[in-house]
């Protein structure tokens, strides 16, 4: 348990440094804007390229897994939409702000300074994954499904091109592909870049971690809605299950890929749920409680599953 809480404890660490930062120091949000910038466009993205470009390539093409993890994804997404669809009577657009609240993680300010810091560099691959193809699923869905609710007012075509411009122009995507491609050429950078691309890198978790902690800090806590412990149960709980029940039932994985998998999906709403929200004028005030609540309780659940995998507790084959 002290090795579980040793790997945890600096994870929320900063989160719990960052949101005491963004209570205490009376600073506007839009100070956190480049910090975000850097951490998005920047830190990250060259995090996953270095990382990704020095794999073998016949280790990206897991088709079996990427398609696992995204079903997986949208299992829990359609499961939290029926839950939302019961609770506001009916309210599409509003479901679609639950479902993407049950589903999306905080893959990407979170998922790499967890996975990386449990389970090591072996991690990058499975962590780049499911990043990209939960966020393009995401993409795909939001858009979708408020143009269904009318809360969109663009054309079919319309539409559809929003949805590849999100996907085509998102960076984490953009330095996975570029990653992938790089490890398929055995492209090696100069070593001035590759040392530029390490600083980068190294500076991605902390600063995303304490971003967040800022972020969430400044978000207002609205009304608690009846439906969010349901729905977080299953973000937090019912997803990474599925996921690794899916995973171990489908057997021929790494067990490091199946751990990545796991606390990927485990990991507690992103602050994307508020900010897709916001984006459509739907559910704000809400969807805030969702992301400051799940973080909160993510510190049990997560670390709960920390120790289930370090402890052998749950045996991946």
């Amino acid at each position: 348990m002290l090795e579980v809480i040793t790997l945890a404890l600096p994870f929320f660490g900063l989160i719990l440094l960052g949101f005491v930062a963004g209570k205490l120091k009376n600073l506007p949000e839009s100070g956190l804007s480049w910090m975000s910038f850097f951490v998005v466009y920047l830190a990250l993205p060259a995090l996953f390229f270095r990382l990704l470009s020095e794999t073998p390539f016949e280790e990206l093409a897991n088709i079996s897994f990427v398609s696992a993890t995204t079903f997986t994804t949208y299992i829990v997404f359609a499961i939290s939409f029926c839950i939302g669809v019961m609770a506001t009577g009916g309210n599409i657009g509003e479901s679609t702000i639950l479902g993407i609240a049950g589903a999306y993680s905080n893959v990407g300010y979170m998922g790499p300074g967890l996975t990386l810091a449990v389970l090591g560099e072996q991690a990058t691959v499975p962590t780049a994954l499911i990043l990209a193809f939960d966020n393009a699923l995401m993409f795909i869905l939001a858009p979708l499904l408020m143009a269904l609710a009318g809360s969109e007012n663009e054309s079919i075509a319309g539409t559809l091109k929003q949805i590849g411009i999100k996907i085509f122009t998102h960076p984490f995507i953009l330095a996975t592909i570029a990653g992938v491609l790089a490890a398929a050429l055995e492209f090696r950078p100069p070593q001035a870049i590759d040392t530029l691309l390490r600083y980068l890198s190294s500076a991605a978790a902390p600063c995303a971690l304490f971003a967040m902690g800022v972020s969430i800090a400044l978000r207002p806590i609205g009304r608690i809605p009846v439906e969010l412990p349901l729905v977080l149960s299953v973000k937090l709980v019912v997803h990474p299950i599925l996921i690794f029940l899916l995973l171990s039932w489908l057997g021929g994985f790494d067990p490091s890929w199946v751990a990545t998998a796991v606390l990927m999906s485990c990991l507690p709403p992103a602050t994307n749920v508020f900010v897709i929200a916001q984006q459509y004028g739907i559910y704000v005030q809400r969807a805030s409680s969702f992301v400051l609540i799940g973080t909160a309780v993510s510190i049990v659940t997560v670390t709960t599953f920390i120790w289930a995998l370090t402890s052998g507790f749950l045996e991946i084959g």
